[in-house]
């Protein structure tokens, strides 16, 4: 079988559809890529050959470009056998996403690791740039794994730890550095905390019995349609943090939250976690994470 000839055909086919039907291109290319990977993988001899490659790329890349033109350099080649390789076990390829995320993915070498990215990059609409920021930020181990992903809750969308990023030099972390550290770019603090967040407010004034108090932030999450209480620690977690944000939750739960609102959540920032503390916590509304400046010369 002449593999060289199958693959110059597909790729004919996907110029040629690319020009005549320009709104779908980018589902062409992907079709046309993933099928030009598996044919260098069968004329390679099979899978465990292809990882290795050999002289045919060469080849069948000069022989292209002398034919066809730019674009088919050894590079791309070996992109599209990688891409074959990476996603030949997936029943489909996400059109919403384009080639310069695939060359993303194919990067990643685990499976499970490669799908939690594929998935987020198309149900929140990542750009390249995007995605290859929540890869450089090791999003997929902060985020609890794909345990959850196709039925998730609250808990498991929430990193840890948390980036909080900043220029600035900073000789002490206090709670009022690290809330105005997250006020300046709150955009980037939802983004980072997971997804659905919105801010409703910061330091939001509350009255228990005569006493007056301030939750830190108090955001909504139109995901899970339910207030969530955002509580910023700089020490160790303390089980006094736990009883601090249960009377906030219970707060907004009585006062605030709607009938037809899921449960308020509360989530405790702190510098380092403690594992004991929440083992005897017996309220499941409450989740904890950590923080980590990201840019500080501290």
């Amino acid at each position: 079988m002449n593999y060289y000839n199958e693959i110059k055909e597909v790729l004919v086919k996907n110029e040629v559809y690319k020009k005549v039907k320009d709104y779908s291109k980018n589902r062409s290319d992907l079709n046309s890529y993933f099928e030009v990977g598996r044919l260098i993988v069968k004329a390679q001899g099979g899978e465990v050959r292809a990882k290795y490659g050999n002289k045919l790329i060469k080849e069948y890349s000069e022989k292209l470009t002398k034919e066809l033109g730019k674009g088919y350099k050894i590079s791309n080649l070996k992109n599209m056998r990688q891409f074959y390789l990476a996603f030949r076990k997936s029943q489909t390829l996400s059109g919403e996403l384009s080639w310069s995320h695939y060359l993303e993915l194919i990067r990643i070498s685990d499976n499970n690791e490669r799908k939690y990215y594929q998935h987020i990059s198309a149900v929140q609409n990542l750009s390249v740039r995007e995605l290859r920021e929540r890869i450089k930020n090791n999003e997929y181990e902060r985020i609890g794994k794909m345990e959850e992903l196709e039925a998730p809750k609250v808990n498991t969308l929430i990193k840890n730890p948390i980036i909080i990023k900043t220029n600035k030099e900073i000789k002490k972390v206090s709670e009022y550095v690290l809330h105005n550290l997250i006020l300046e770019d709150i955009d980037n603090f939802l983004k980072e905390l997971g997804v659905g967040f919105t801010y409703v407010g910061n330091e939001v004034k509350i009255k228990i019995g005569n006493r007056y108090n301030r939750i830190d932030f108090l955001l909504f999450n139109v995901k899970y349609n339910c207030y969530v209480v955002i509580e910023l620690k700089v020490t160790e977690l303390k089980a006094e943090y736990i009883g601090q944000i249960t009377k906030y939750i219970g707060y907004i739960n009585k006062h605030i939250k709607e009938s037809f609102h899921d449960k308020t959540v509360g989530v405790i920032i702190c510098k380092k976690d403690n594992k004991f503390v929440m083992e005897y916590c017996t309220n499941p509304s409450i989740f904890t994470t950590t923080y980590l400046l990201e840019g500080s010369k501290i």
